[in-house]
């Protein structure tokens, strides 16, 4: 009985033996696993590169090679009149923008910052991207959407540019990071495109004078001014715009009167008297500023030659330049829907139309008077909304020399210098009264308006 109980009470001890083996065999190996675990975690995070992650370990060249194509573009592609033009520099400079902004670190996207532009495509910041590959797949993408009724000479530009700047980066690269970084600039564009066909200018390109527009008649209302019946983009103004200035629409404070002595008529007599006086330097500063489309880009491809211009000077590297370039474009589109808004609220006449009336019916202008109402200004409101973007970039009392049409022999003094941006955008504004196609408040009102909508644009969140 005795040897039972003594050989029951060494099998117990054999079994809490084995127990205890069994158990720290188990933690062993749970501790094994969690340690190699680690190590996995830990190894998966240093495989990433920091130099391959960041936007500004890169010069600007890609962004700025696509934004100056681009001014090209617009050049020579039928119906790029300067409110489609603007739209096109808008969205690349989102595209830009977006394709990179996960390169920026603790980076501020676009999405929810702008009117309806929802959250898109996302990165594994786990994994190697070379931004200047992302940018290049992406500008190209975009430009094949907005640009699809170009000529087959001016697509093949997209073509060509792309695979010059691929040549230059892959052989640096394995082929996973370039497929990776490639497919989400990609993705970024059909993001964007999808967006860009909800704001009511998509393809504006072939509408530019619908010929269901029926032109409002009234005292002083716009009439046409040449053989052009329809005017420019009626309903441009409705557009979405990618901030809140889409209803800014300032009040004229000088009524239409046909009085001789009204403050109306002092205006056109002071247009009149203008062209009529207009110095050498004078006709220069109307030729310089007409940015006619199909010559020299329209005028928001000045302001972007000018923020092209800023970004070589400067050597911005590229996190810089597309945030300057998604300023810009913002704030031209905006400038000009609102702008547009404007135009068709008050349907103002030109100049020449009231002083043909009223004063010398055989007076003519210095530049060709565009077929759309006069109020307000569009070389000032996109002009001065430039300078803000600008300014904000690199300082309001900047000194340069603007070479936009340095290859012109058409134009008097084709390099012009300046103190400031402001200075500038002053004498763009100041332009249109040279060339006799606006009135003083148009213009003033117009620049006052431009700073606001160029305001808008720099308050958006950006990475600084």
């Amino acid at each position: 009985m005795v040897d039972s109980n003594i050989r029951s009470d060494k099998a117990s001890c054999h079994d809490v033996y084995l127990y205890q083996i069994e158990s720290e065999m188990r933690l062993f190996n749970q501790t094994k696993l969690l340690f190699a675990l680690i190590i996995f975690l830990w190894s998966c995070k240093e495989d990433q590169p920091r130099e391959l992650i960041s936007t500004k370990t890169y010069s600007a060249d890609v962004a700025y090679k696509w934004m100056e194509l681009t001014r090209e573009m617009v050049k020579f592609t039928p119906g790029f009149t300067p409110p489609v033009s603007a739209r096109a520099f808008g969205y690349l400079g989102i595209t830009l923008y977006e394709s990179v902004v996960p390169g920026m670190g603790d980076h501020v996207s676009l999405t929810n910052q702008l009117n309806d532009f929802k959250t898109g495509p996302q990165v594994d910041l786990y994994h190697v991207y070379d931004w200047r590959l992302s940018a290049n797949s992406a500008s190209a993408s975009i430009l094949r959407q907005l640009f699809s009724t170009a000529p087959a000479n001016i697509l093949s530009k997209i073509d060509s540019l792309e695979t010059s700047i691929q040549s230059e980066i892959y052989p640096a690269l394995d082929a996973e990071i370039i497929s990776r970084s490639e497919n989400f600039g990609k993705s970024v564009a059909i993001h964007v495109h999808e967006y860009s066909t909800t704001d009511g200018g998509d393809q504006g390109q072939t509408r530019n004078f619908p010929a269901n527009y029926i032109v409002p008649n009234g005292v002083g209302f716009w009439t046409p001014t040449s053989s052009q019946l329809i005017p420019l983009q009626p309903y441009w103004g409705q557009n979405r715009a990618f901030t809140s200035v889409k209803n800014l629409v300032p009040a004229t404070k000088v009524p239409y009167s046909e009085v001789v002595g009204s403050a109306f008529y002092a205006q056109a007599l002071e247009v009149y008297s203008a062209v009529n006086s207009l110095s050498a330097e004078g006709k220069e500063v109307a030729l310089y500023w007409s940015d006619d489309p199909g010559i020299a880009g329209t005028p928001a491809g000045h302001s972007i030659s000018i923020a092209s211009q800023v970004i070589k000077r400067e050597k911005l590297n590229l996190a810089k330049a597309v945030r300057l370039y998604a300023q810009m474009g913002i704030a031209l589109n905006d400038a000009f829907i609102s702008c547009w808004k404007c135009k068709y609220t008050y349907n103002l006449l030109r100049p020449v139309s009231y002083i043909n009336k009223l004063i010398d019916p055989n007076w003519k202008t210095v530049l060709n008077t565009p077929p759309f109402p006069e109020f307000t200004s569009g070389h000032s409101v996109q002009t001065a909304a430039a300078a803000v973007v600008l300014e904000n970039a690199v300082g309001s009392s900047y000194n340069f020399v603007d070479s936009t049409h340095a290859q012109r022999v058409d134009i008097g003094r084709p390099v012009r210098s300046y103190n400031s941006f402001n200075e500038m955008a002053f004498e763009a504004a100041l332009s249109r009264l040279y060339g006799g196609i606006h009135f003083r408040e148009a213009i003033e009102v117009g620049i006052n308006q431009g700073r606001a909508i160029g305001g808008g644009a720099i308050r958006l969140r950006w990475l600084k």
